[in-house]
């Protein structure tokens, strides 16, 4: 909103100032501080109103150190981070931007999921909430929206790369390394509508989903949105559920996604600059760098919430802001064309969800082979998820959280790296 009215200004009155809100690193700051405004300042009301209702989270007995303590502790706290997300996005956003728009719906989206499993819960008193079924829905839904919208809708586009005559390279460095000519390369005029997507490691590292079923017949390249949006649920519903897995100590899923969102950030700023995206040699997405927007108010949230989520924890975000957490950062980077690196960056999401899958795994098989009595006696893991088997090993919360981070900051510069090791 703000942006408008301050582009009104500017042009019809030459405000002094108002230009500055043409530029997306001064939006994106801005989204940051009313971010953290929001979820710091207003958090507390949102944490006494929620006490005062008696909304309180009701622990499984899992014979965890410090469980008990954590009883009555104040849910649902995932709406002080939604609300940190959605206001200042309003506020700073190009509110006309099909990228903005998706965002938000899917914020919107899987924070109501959430919301309804964490109601069942808390005032229904039943302690299975939302069936897990009606969450898949819920998550095939908002994904079958965002892999149509990002197929179809004529605003999402990309600029081919093209080459002047010459010598070519992809990169400076190569035309120096090989002593030849470096003919920089230019985007066409013409947008294009593609399912091209980025592959980490490789030189020319752009896949495009058509390619999956070229090979049926000649006029079934364009079918690619067949093996596309499927894919999408897929990415979709596996991180929202992984984030959800891993909001299971205090602090952990939250600066988690901040770290994931900080680095979603540096891509999509890159993705968006025609000339960041030239340099790195990779796809240019216009009207992209918008999103960086949206991703800094994720990241702000996420931290003001970390001052009330961190240990010990005055409020825990439920599945309202897990579910959430998890979906806007797998549609933010199916978005921007990074759904591939999802597994290096979201590789806390990833070995969490194994976790639980191998743990299950394993258990039925030694059950079958061997017997109940022998499964039980010798689990893969201590407890699943993982944070839980090292918490029964007698690690601190808090330390395991830290040490979670950094394996996740470890990643973050990992996939960052990606866009020059190839």
């Amino acid at each position: 909103m703000f942006y408008y009215l301050f582009t009104w200004l500017h042009k019809a009155f030459n405000f002094p100032g108002a230009g500055v809100f043409q530029y997306i690193s001064f939006r994106a700051a801005m989204a940051v501080m009313f971010s953290l405004i929001i979820s710091m300042m207003f958090g507390r009301r949102i944490i006494e109103f929620i006490r005062s209702k008696q909304i309180g989270e009701t622990i499984r007995d899992l014979g965890l150190e410090g469980e008990k303590q954590k009883v009555g502790t104040p849910t649902m706290g995932g709406l002080i981070i939604l609300s940190a997300i959605i206001i200042p996005t309003l506020l700073f956003a190009k509110l006309d931007n099909v990228y903005i728009i998706l965002m938000l719906i899917s914020t919107v989206w899987l924070g109501l999921i959430g919301f309804l499993d964490d109601y069942i819960k808390v005032f229904k008193k039943n302690k299975e909430g939302l069936q897990g079924k009606f969450k898949v829905i819920g998550q095939i839904g908002i994904g079958l929206i965002v892999g149509i919208t990002l197929y179809f809708n004529s605003s999402v586009t990309v600029k081919e790369r093209v080459y002047s005559s010459g010598p070519k390279s992809t990169s400076i460095d190569a035309a120096l390394n090989q002593g030849a000519e470096y003919k920089a390369p230019k985007y066409a005029k013409e947008e294009t509508k593609c399912l091209k997507t980025t592959i980490p490691f490789l030189k020319n590292n752009e896949f495009d989903y058509n390619s999956l079923i070229s090979w049926v017949c000649k006029d079934c390249y364009k079918w690619g949105w067949i093996i596309f949006i499927p894919f999408v649920i897929l990415i979709v519903t596996a991180v929202s559920n992984g984030a959800n897995l891993t909001d299971g100590m205090d602090g952990l899923a939250t600066g988690t996604s901040a770290i994931i969102g900080t680095t979603l950030g540096i891509l999509a700023y890159v993705s968006g600059n025609a000339v960041f995206a030239d340099y790195l040699n990779i796809m240019y997405i216009p009207n992209s760098g918008e999103l960086v927007i949206f991703i800094a108010a994720f990241v702000g949230a996420c931290i003001g919430f970390l001052w009330y989520n961190s240990y010990p924890a005055q409020v825990f975000m439920g599945d309202t802001g897990s579910l959430a957490l998890g979906g806007i950062i797998a549609v933010f980077a199916v978005a921007i064309r990074k759904e591939l690196l999802i597994p290096i960056l979201c590789g806390i999401f990833l070995v969490e969800n194994l976790s639980v899958v191998m743990q299950v795994l394993v258990f039925k098989i030694r059950k079958r082979t061997k017997g109940l009595e022998y499964a039980k006696a010798n689990r893969l893991l201590r407890m699943a998820p993982l944070h839980h088997h090292f918490h029964k090993g007698g690690l601190h919360e808090s330390k395991i959280v830290s040490r979670f981070w950094i394996v996740g900051i470890m990643l973050a510069v990992l996939t960052i790296v990606t866009l020059k090791l190839r």
